[in-house]
């Protein structure tokens, strides 16, 4: 291996652990909390250090979303390629997203992130397209899967209620244990969400076609 090759992986090693730690910092302290020098001193780096891999704190958070972006569409793939019954797949596209939600509780947040108006103040046009192309490349993924599933023309107006029903309801959970009350919905509540999300679908169908 040569001189400039051994940097350039060192270089993506560095990058890669300042990232792992936004990410635990993320889920730690939120965004507030996620500060370029906490990041750099969960790394025991200097914040100049930090600076040599990353512009500013929004770099970071945009990197973690792209991942989060591509995290997305491997499993919406996987998802549309299975061979299921309708109903079958898409129970599990619901429990995909509380699977995501489990393991990767930063990409919710970083979907939060990107609601706040300033969000993207200090990225470049580019970026800020290149996140609406890939986002909405996912979108159209699960348009496509709840059409599949729920036999409805249009999935987009599904893929807004499902997706929009299960972050809502979540982010509804975190507040409530910020707040030290009892946490729900439980899991068999978002169970029973999803079944009335569905029964309205196919009552959709039955309204819109007649019986399936």
């Amino acid at each position: 291996m040569g001189i400039a090759e051994r940097r350039e992986r060192e270089r993506e090693a560095r990058r890669a652990a300042l990232l792992d730690a936004a990410r635990e910092l993320l889920r730690e302290r939120g965004f507030a909390g996620t500060t370029t020098k906490a990041i750099a001193e969960r790394c025991e780096l200097s914040e100049a250090t930090l600076f040599f891999y990353f512009g500013s704190k929004e770099e970071v958070l945009v990197s973690l979303l792209f991942e989060g972006i591509d995290s997305w569409a491997r499993g919406l793939e996987r998802l549309e390629k299975q061979r299921l019954a309708p109903a079958e797949k898409l129970a599990r596209l619901w429990k995909y997203f509380a699977d995501v939600r489990r393991e990767h509780p930063e990409y919710f947040l970083l979907s939060a992130y990107l609601a706040q108006p300033t969000a993207t103040a200090d990225v470049t046009e580019e970026v800020r397209a290149q996140i609406a192309r890939r986002s909405g490349e996912n979108f159209a993924r699960l348009a496509r899967l709840l059409e599949q599933t729920t036999g409805l023309a249009d999935g987009r107006i599904a893929a807004d209620l499902l997706w929009g029903a299960f972050f809502g309801v979540m982010a509804l959970r975190d507040a409530r244990v910020n707040l030290g009350a009892r946490p729900h919905p439980s899991d068999r509540e978002l169970t029973a969400m999803f079944r009335a999300l569905a029964d309205g679908f196919a009552q959709n169908m039955t309204v819109k076609g007649g019986e399936r």
